[in-house]
């Protein structure tokens, strides 16, 4: 069957870069997907970005190498970018736009869906409260992973968050519920050192069985790092609403992405906005993070981690600012805790996850949760602040109380903060490791435990 909304054009005026301008275009739709066909016959992908008075602004997926103004065809399909979904795609590695980068066949299936996809209408939202656990103590005991929940890492370049980023990935479940858990992973504007690195890690330790792994990298073109979350996002989307899985979308880096929307919004000749983004960002950041969530009558949820590098370590550059407005808390990775050599190098005090109290408790976590969670921020945080004290007077000035928070403090650090890239701390191991650690600060101190959860769990570290 010939499909009417097909139309090709000899009518290429320009090729600038990766955007080919085409002219004598009366209907092109923005987000519109084309076939470019070159003069040897080679077909390519493409997007447009602009459509004015005719004229076409064509973003190329791929090199425009071999491209000329008189021989090359162009076809505009009708329709925007869609994927073909499956549950085969579980355990298949994939590039930017969709396609194989395993040496796999490519997804062959009848169902094909809009990757543009839509924000979760808030009627339609059931109320996140079930616990993912990734393993990592200062997430689990003290930020909290809620299904359906939007958790951004804030990073820095030069940080370890590729490492958290797959590490959390392999570790991560759902505890007890016999329900099916699987990851999707987007990696955008990454070397291909670090595109071996994810591959390998997830085929060697077989995390990849329960993965599906889209990768973008630096030298691909900015178009393709618009795309990719959004095929992660809409592969979650069916996994989680038609297969009713449980799947954590790891989305790493942000930054690239957004720095991708400011080349194309320049590229378009767009009026930027702040530090030279556009306008919209926050609306585009917004269409990404906000298909996160649970649905009612749903069994399935989708569940977010995006990473983000902030420039120069700003947290009130425009990225980090405006995700922190549409998502749920943050977990800042710090570089002071790098240099001690810890890692994960996550900075507990700024960091906060918002639907924490929803998922934790008796029944989900445990019951001394919340209390263990917040006496060891309260003492970390009388900790760091004495540290300050100490640079002025020094130690010898503290009293014996103050001596042993400062204690505290330090083995928070080396023991609770610190653990291997490959250590998987159940929640019951990061509690029962907190109450060990709690034993060092005077009992009357001990404000923020109730004193029945103190005799159950943490008596039998107190001499």
């Amino acid at each position: 069957m010939v499909n009417l909304m097909i139309k090709e054009y000899q009518t290429v005026k320009e090729i600038f870069g990766p955007i080919v301008f085409v002219e004598d275009v009366p209907a092109a739709a923005y987000n519109e997907t084309v076939e470019i066909i070159m003069p040897s016959g080679e077909k390519l992908r493409g997007q447009v970005l602009e459509s004015s008075k005719g004229l076409a602004a064509v973003q190329v997926f791929g090199a425009t190498t071999g491209l000329d103004t008189q021989k090359t065809s162009v076809r505009f399909l009708g329709e925007t970018f869609k994927l073909p979904v499956s549950e085969d795609m579980l355990g298949r590695v994939f590039d930017g736009t969709g396609q194989p980068l395993d040496k796999g066949a490519p997804v062959t299936s009848a169902e094909r869906l809009d990757i543009n996809g839509y924000a979760i209408n808030p009627y339609a939202r059931a109320e996140p409260h079930d616990f993912i656990q990734t393993g990592i103590s200062t997430i689990d005991a003290l930020n909290t992973l809620v299904r359906g929940q939007k958790l951004p890492i804030f990073s820095t370049a030069g940080l370890p968050h590729n490492e958290l980023a797959v590490q959390i990935a392999r570790q991560a479940t759902v505890r007890g519920s016999g329900e099916e858990f699987v990851v999707v992973f987007a990696a955008m504007g990454i070397t291909n050192a670090e595109a071996q690195f994810f591959m390998k890690d997830f085929e060697k330790t077989g995390a990849l069985e329960r993965a599906v792994l889209f990768l973008n990298l630096a030298n691909d073109p900015s178009i393709e790092r618009i795309l990719t979350p959004r095929l992660a996002l809409t592969t979650a989307e069916y996994l989680a609403y038609e297969k009713d899985m449980q799947v954590l979308v790891v989305m790493t880096d942000m930054t690239n992405y957004c720095d991708a929307l400011r080349e194309i919004a320049a590229a378009r000749q767009e009026v930027p906005g702040r530090r030279g983004y556009p306008g919209y960002m926050y609306t585009d950041l917004a269409s990404l993070y906000e298909r996160a969530g649970t649905i009612k009558g749903k069994k399935g949820t989708v569940t977010q981690l995006p990473i983000l590098t902030m420039p120069e370590e700003d947290i009130t550059h425009p990225i980090p600012d405006l995700t922190g407005y549409i998502t749920e808390g943050q977990i800042v990775l710090s570089r002071e805790l790098h240099r001690k050599n810890i890692y994960p190098n996550v900075d507990v005090l700024p960091s906060l996850s918002r639907l924490m109290n929803l998922g934790i408790g008796a029944k989900r976590t445990r019951e001394d949760h919340a209390g263990v969670s917040s006496q060891l921020y309260a003492s970390y945080a009388q900790g760091r602040d004495l540290r300050q004290l100490v640079a002025v007077v020094g130690e010898e000035a503290l009293g014996e109380k103050d001596k042993k928070f400062l204690k505290f403090a330090n083995e928070f650090e080396q023991r609770f903060i610190q653990q291997g890239r490959n250590e998987n701390r159940s929640i019951e191991d990061s509690l029962e490791l907190g109450w060990e650690l709690l034993a060092g600060i005077p009992e009357d101190e001990l404000k923020r435990v109730k004193s029945e959860h103190l005799e159950k769990y943490g008596r039998k570290f107190r001499k």
